[in-house]
């Protein structure tokens, strides 16, 4: 089982800004959350995380070792980092949706995050069809391995919704990838 685990959140989740590539920790909430994931999924064969302190820190809440893999790192906002979603202009959401290769100045497409992640998960398969991997990664990527898991285009991502510290669990079925569960937070009912 591929267990995709959204980090848990920041203060700049809480103030609604894009985070892409800035590295703030968790907050005290983003760390109760951690917890509650870790003790919902209990013990877990193996633990991949972004190198970005807030999935580092999430990934941490399993107690055992974390790998670092750069290719769940979050889709880069170039010149939007740190900057709140709303003044991104209604437009350029527009053109956003309605094309994989648009590129925030300075950032990553998405069309490139879908390839990254899907390489990255293509090495997972046979080792998930035996055991559990959870991988600690953000927004963007989860969504893509949501789209590898239904082989559908990245252009459905803009149609999924994914919490904090949410679960998405994906089977592996005679090397096959299985949406099983999306956007899991039952875990965090008594969080905060």
């Amino acid at each position: 089982m591929l267990i995709m685990l959204r980090h848990g959140r920041t203060e700049a989740n809480a103030q609604g800004l894009l985070q892409g590539r800035i590295d703030p920790p968790l907050d005290d909430l983003g760390v109760q959350q951690a917890a509650a994931a870790a003790a919902w999924l209990g013990p877990v064969d193996r633990v991949i995380a972004s190198p970005l302190q807030r999935a580092q820190q999430t990934a941490g809440a399993f107690g055992v070792a974390v790998e670092t893999d750069e290719r769940f790192i979050e889709l880069n906002y170039g010149e939007w980092e740190g900057r709140p979603v709303r003044d991104v202009p209604a437009e350029t959401w527009q053109t956003w949706r309605s094309d994989l290769d648009f590129r925030p100045p300075s950032g990553e497409t998405l069309n490139e995050l879908g390839t990254r992640v899907r390489t990255a998960l293509d090495e997972l398969v046979a080792q998930a069809e035996r055991s559990n991997i959870v991988v600690v990664s953000h927004v963007s990527p989860i969504k893509a391995a949501v789209a590898w898991a239904l082989d559908v285009t990245d252009q459905a991502t803009w149609r999924t919704r994914l919490g904090q510290a949410a679960i998405c669990q994906i089977g592996i079925n005679a090397g096959v990838p299985q949406l099983i569960e999306f956007n899991t937070t039952a875990h965090l009912k008594d969080v905060g």
